[in-house]
């Protein structure tokens, strides 16, 4: 069987699909050989691998300008800062000139609709979610909490509810924590029995620990809704959906946090979509060793659950990393298209993630797999994906398709421009500050506070009425008049019942 033979078919799809490239044998591009994606199983998942500087982003670009042309919206983990670019056209230059006569192309430069969102003060709508959105079990396993810990977040979130206390940003589930055990302790033991304090401060403190990495402010309204970031721009292209996240590389906690409530949210938000002829919406999450840095297991499990899960919505989901090896294996069996650029072998370790490399990917007799891995040229990379049948093809070392947008970032101008026009920054940017549980609870305890005041101000005002007629009747000349009166006043009674007698005639009282 010739290259052509054995490669060639297994990359034409009878269903909508997009070029990648061109494949490549003994280092050079086979005219007339594309490799094609099929969007029929784009969200089966997917990784793009390879050392830096070997073109992923490129590779990542590129993807994203198919699908927005297919009508797919996209969203973008930019953690680098890198992605910005695809919102202005390209530039024709030599170097793209030269691909593009290799691969048999015209260079077609585009701009492509995009919308910035971020988890900062950084230019762009403002991505929040509320504590209530999280739930019990998510917020739990967030913090990392065992069996015991997570039973009281739920007694939490139980009280909250039926007290009508919301609980929208973390200052409110601090507060709540500090009112069981202090001013609340005794009301929530005849709700809910004993609560250790030792339990609520190991809550308390991985909360704080949550606020360390600047969660607050992710933490709050107006929430987010899945169905903006899916949306089809005038011209019917898909909305690109930037997420501006380079000022969270060193908190990982928070970035995996978002993370697996984006995917939660969208996962319950989507119905079930069965098989379609193209996904809903595609996330390419860049850097993403990051989520699973420091992630707890409890985490992670419910990381690969969900991603097992969402595929079913008509979701898939992108890994952009180095090493395929930064993702744990659950994760890695469940990416159907593999895209790996080249990987670099400088020590002995190295060579021994290579061939564990390699090793995930189908055994072809066109190439040596753990050689030629090395050796890849920038913008080439081994592919392998799930056809229209969901069966792996074959794998082959394809030259990547340049993309059409600028592969540089847009200036500052450019993105406050791009932000300034949004249709959705004003609905997300504005400042909410609805009343909720910390204001809820301070104005309880203020209110108790002054209902006490009240009732200790007017006991001590009876005190000291009681105290100005004791005076009164304890001067003698105060006694000898009311003595005076009292034996004038008995007399006459006495007399007029008749029983005005001697003490012999005198009946006895009551008692």
């Amino acid at each position: 069987m010739t290259f052509e033979e054995g490669i060639q078919p297994a990359y034409i799809f009878k269903g909508e699909h997009f070029l990648l490239g061109a494949a490549m044998f003994d280092g050079k591009a086979v005219p007339g050989c594309h490799v094609n994606l099929p969007l029929r199983t784009m969200n089966r998942h997917g990784l793009i691998a390879g050392a830096t500087g070997t073109g992923k982003t490129k590779t990542l670009q590129f993807l994203a300008e198919g699908l927005s042309d297919a009508s797919v919206p996209v969203m973008m983990m930019d953690i680098k800062g890198d992605l910005s670019g695809i919102g202005a056209a390209g530039t024709l230059n030599e170097k793209i000139a030269e691909r593009c006569k290799l691969l048999g192309i015209d260079y077609k430069p585009s701009a492509y609709p995009i919308e910035f969102l971020t988890l900062s003060d950084q230019p762009g709508s403002r991505l929040r979610s509320t504590v209530s959105e999280f739930g019990p079990v998510l917020f739990s396993k967030i913090l990392g909490l065992n069996d015991t810990q997570e039973g009281i977040v739920s007694m939490i979130f139980k009280y909250c509810d039926d007290k009508q206390l919301p609980l929208l940003d973390l200052k409110d589930m601090i507060r709540v924590l500090q009112f069981m055990n202090n001013e609340g302790k005794d009301e929530v033991k005849q709700m809910y029995g004993n609560i250790s304090t030792q339990s609520t401060g190991t809550i308390l403190r991985k909360i704080i620990e949550l606020q360390q990495q600047k969660a607050d402010v992710f933490f709050g309204e107006k929430s987010f809704e899945v169905e903006d970031l899916m949306r089809i721009s005038d011209d019917g292209r898909g909305m690109l959906s930037i997420v501006r996240v380079a000022d969270l590389q060193d908190r990982p906690k928070l970035f995996s946090t978002f993370m697996l409530q984006l995917l939660a949210e969208i996962y319950a938000t989507l119905p079930e979509a069965g098989d379609l002829d193209k996904p809903k919406l595609v996330l390419f999450i860049d850097e993403a060793h990051l989520i699973f840095q420091d992630a707890t297991e409890a985490l992670l499990q419910q990381l690969e659950t969900v991603i097992k899960l969402i595929r079913s919505k008509g979701v898939g989901i992108f890994f952009i990393t180095q090493n395929p090896n930064d993702i744990p294996q659950a994760v890695l069996s469940q990416l159907g298209l593999k895209i790996q650029h080249a990987l670099r072998a400088f020590t002995a370790k190295d060579r021994d993630d290579i061939r564990k490399v390699a090793q995930n990917y189908p055994e072809t007799a066109f190439y040596k797999t753990e050689d030629l891995i090395t050796q890849l040229g920038i913008g080439e990379a081994f592919v392998t994906l799930l056809n229209e049948k969901g069966i792996p093809t074959p794998l082959v070392h394809t030259m990547v398709c340049p993309p059409r947008s600028r592969m540089d970032i847009l200036t500052d101008t450019e993105i406050a421009s791009i932000v300034a026009n949004s249709n959705i920054a004003k609905k997300y940017n504005q400042v909410i500050d609805t009343k909720s549980a910390y204001e809820l609870l301070n104005e309880k305890l203020a209110e108790a506070g002054e209902s006490k005041e009240i009732v200790e101000s007017k006991s001590t005002s009876k005190k000291e009425e009681k105290g100005t007629l004791e005076t009164i009747l304890s001067n003698p000349v105060t006694k000898q008049v009311g003595r005076t009166a009292a034996s004038i006043i008995t007399r006459t009674l006495l007399g007029v019942l008749g029983l005005g007698g001697t003490s012999r005639s005198r009946k006895k009282g009551w008692f």
